[in-house]
């Protein structure tokens, strides 16, 4: 399904809005925009009011300032829902998208329902540490291309690769032509805040679901259950075999996941009240 309609905020921020129910927003990775949920939306806009919205510096909305923080992505949100006259929604956030959700989430607790994160970075150990440096020093050297390549062979499944070239080449076309200035500020970010945050986690009291792919080499299972231990109402999933971009490779797993939690959390979201 092609998302229709895009829409600007006034300070420049692409959208799309579907459905009709509870709200949730979807928010998209480093290097990619909106367009990646396309079969998320498809799911989950039967039962519930589905926003995308292409992240900072991504897509067709605005860049991030020289100096950005992942506060200013989570600004970013809060003013997109302003716009669009939404109290209170829920959250799920894929891979940069999933720091972002977490800022969210601590920066302006009165508005989310609940979270869920997928694909996510959390606490990275030296080799990862190491590794997400090397790939932003390739960034700030070559730009977006610079190692697009080889991440679409950590994000996709060999088998997923040889099925599906026309859609490995349409995201490796996106990733390329992102903004460069747009893409370090962000990557830079995401290379570098695995662990924003941390010591106040426990204040985030939603429910929470933190999932990833059992082959994810850069968002862990290892990942994945240390930050739902920070979280005080969390719940772990582990796709089986999957790896980075499983809402794509796997997206009936990830819409089954995610509508079943959706359902749960809402139903026992704690009020607006109790958060403040």
């Amino acid at each position: 399904m092609e998302l229709t309609k895009a829409r600007k905020t006034p300070d420049g921020t692409r959208f799309w809005r579907q459905g009709q129910g509870s709200p949730v927003v979807l928010i998209h990775g480093v290097g990619l925009d909106a367009t990646m949920w396309q079969l998320q939306v498809e799911a989950l806009a039967q039962r519930h009011e589905v926003i995308v919205y292409d992240m900072l510096g991504h897509g067709d909305s605005a860049l991030p300032r020289e100096d950005a923080e992942l506060n200013d992505y989570a600004d970013q949100l809060a003013t997109l829902l302003d716009h669009l006259e939404l109290e209170r929604v829920a959250v799920v956030g894929f891979s940069m998208g999933g720091l972002v959700a977490r800022a969210f989430a601590l920066r302006h607790p009165e508005r989310l329902a609940a979270m869920a994160v997928l694909s996510s970075v959390f606490d990275r150990d030296a080799n990862e540490r190491s590794g997400v440096r090397q790939r932003l020093a390739q960034t700030r050297e070559r730009g977006p291309a610079a190692n697009v390549g080889e991440a679409l062979k950590r994000w996709f499944s060999p088998a997923f690769h040889r099925a599906h070239p026309e859609r490995i080449a349409e995201i490796h076309e996106i990733v390329r032509n992102n903004h460069p200035q747009g893409y370090y500020r962000s990557y830079a970010l995401f290379g570098t805040e695995d662990r924003f945050g941390t010591e106040r986690l426990q204040t985030i009291r939603v429910p929470a679901l933190v999932a990833t792919g059992e082959l994810d080499p850069g968002s862990t299972p290892r990942m994945a259950r240390a930050l739902a231990e920070h979280l005080p109402n969390a719940e772990v999933h582990i796709f089986p075999g999957q790896r980075h971009m499983v809402p794509m490779e796997d997206h009936e797993a990830v819409n089954a996941v995610l509508l079943r939690f959706l359902a749960k959390a809402l139903a026992h979201a704690p009020s607006k009240e109790a958060l403040q």
